[in-house]
């Protein structure tokens, strides 16, 4: 004779600690959220989630600015179509800047555009504790910028355009003049060129192959260095400093 089973007994699904209603998925030992259980089991989507963390971080010290938003209008036959285009300057204050220019027919997806473009063209630029190690003249289109070094308090004395790609690349201490052409573009690219021709002395004297003489700090008299010759070694130039680099032998050391 079968023997009838009860539909409320405890015992036809055992689990641990818990009964279970009769329909009911029988447990194996896992949760709900899909874990089966078993020891040292991960789940994929986690892997790489550290990797993920590290870059979010950079770009979260990478400040971004808006130089200009330009809009453009073209003439259709249903009105008038307008088009925005954005300059953006980021850098992380430590010595990298970059550039980017982006266009999209928003506001927004032109601001995107540019600071992905701004990112992608990072580049790193010598500098010399908060200044830069020389003065330097660059020319962009009809833009013209002068970089010069300043004394440790001066702040960054420079426009609009100069401030914000000085202040991305981390310089605090520069004196500035803009010549020529006021397109806030030009300048922007002018100041670039400046940061990107800035050389160090001791990078000169490796690529020459000459041991850097050791020199006396700079001592700054009215905002302006002064030491041999009337300035120091971190206010000449990269031409001043190759033609001083090997010294011409004179007579009496040829005889």
């Amino acid at each position: 004779m079968a023997e009838t089973l009860d539909p409320k007994a405890s015992n036809l699904f055992p689990t641990a600690g818990a009964t279970q209603r009769p329909g009911s998925r029988p447990q194996s030992g896992g949760n709900f959220r899909g874990q089966s259980g078993r020891a040292g089991s991960n789940r994929g989507r986690r892997d790489g989630r550290a990797q993920r963390f590290s870059d979010n971080k950079e770009e979260s010290e990478i400040a971004e600015k808006v130089i200009f938003i330009n809009r453009s209008s073209k003439v259709v036959k249903g009105g008038r179509r307008f088009n925005f285009s954005a300059l953006i300057v980021a850098g992380d204050g430590k010595g990298k800047v970059g550039l980017g220019l982006g266009k999209a027919g928003e506001v927004a997806d032109a601001i995107r555009k540019a600071s992905e473009n701004a990112k992608r063209s990072m580049i790193s630029v010598a500098l010399s504790g908060d200044t830069i190690p020389h003065r330097i003249n660059t020319c962009f289109g009809g833009a013209s910028v002068m970089l010069r070094p300043a004394c440790p308090g001066t702040g960054v004395i420079a426009g609009k355009v100069v401030r914000s790609v000085l202040d991305s690349a981390g310089v605090k201490d520069v004196l500035t003049k803009s010549l020529g052409s006021n397109n806030a573009a030009n300048v922007a690219k002018a100041t670039l060129a400046a940061l990107t021709g800035l050389r160090r002395r001791v990078d000169i004297f490796a690529v020459r192959g000459v041991s850097a003489p050791q020199s006396a700090p700079p001592t700054f008299v009215h905002g302006k260095t002064a030491g041999v010759k009337g300035q120091s070694p971190e206010d000449e130039t990269p031409a001043e400093i190759a033609s001083t680099a090997v010294p011409a032998l004179t007579s009496e050391e040829t005889e």
